[in-house]
């Protein structure tokens, strides 16, 4: 019985209870609906890329947020910084996320203090930068480290998979639909140059791995 059939099952058992077995029936459904919980979140795990199998706080509040919410789109990811002279790409990477965030793009900042101490500011202080100076509105997360022997989990992967870890801030991944390609991209390639650009629109066409 698939998803769809077990829905219609428990909703019949809940709007028809027998008058001598109602009891038994109600808690019958209780288990059904549990059970299609249970088998909806074990197919969405096994449909994530393994990749985007990580767990990071959000910027703004600090809530977790698991990367598997993105399975299906094209992931941009780039460490940022609040005082580099890469900087300004913030407004490109804005101005992307939202022209091409309904054909399945989705960019992902990860703050980081690696490069020059240009990132030295609390959560609070970058979330309130990247608001008032770009009106950043795609996902970033709390800051951590890129490189070095503290790399979060995300970006030990995307280093050991592309063989190019991040040389300075604003480093950029690509990562196709279906997490089995990726592309890197040093900080002077900037969102709008042609090499990037062409990388990422064939990544979006390709929706036979969404």
């Amino acid at each position: 019985m698939n998803l769809a059939q077990t829905s219609r099952s428990v909703a019949q058992i809940a709007v028809k209870p027998d008058p001598h077995l109602g009891q038994y029936r109600f808690w019958l459904a209780a288990v059904l609906v549990a059970l299609a919980a249970l088998l909806s979140g074990s197919s969405q795990a096994n449909d994530c890329p393994s990749i985007l199998n990580h767990t990071f706080n959000r910027l703004q509040d600090g809530v977790p947020q698991n990367l598997c919410q993105y399975r299906g789109k094209v992931v941009l990811v780039v460490n940022t910084a609040s005082y580099c002279g890469f900087t300004d790409q913030y407004g490109t990477l804005e101005a992307l996320y939202r022209q091409y965030k309904d054909k399945g793009l989705v960019v992902l900042g990860f703050p980081a203090n690696d490069f020059g101490n240009q990132e030295p500011g609390s959560n609070g202080r970058i979330a309130t930068f990247c608001r008032r100076t770009y009106s950043v509105e795609f996902p970033m997360f709390e800051k951590s480290h890129v490189v070095g022997t503290s790399t979060n989990a995300f970006f030990s992967e995307l280093t050991r998979l592309t063989g190019q870890p991040p040389q300075w801030n604003f480093h950029k991944y690509l990562i196709s639909r279906d997490g089995k390609q990726l592309i890197s991209f040093g900080s002077s390639v900037r969102p709008d140059d042609k090499p990037f650009h062409d990388a990422m629109q064939k990544m979006l066409q390709d929706r036979s791995l969404q």
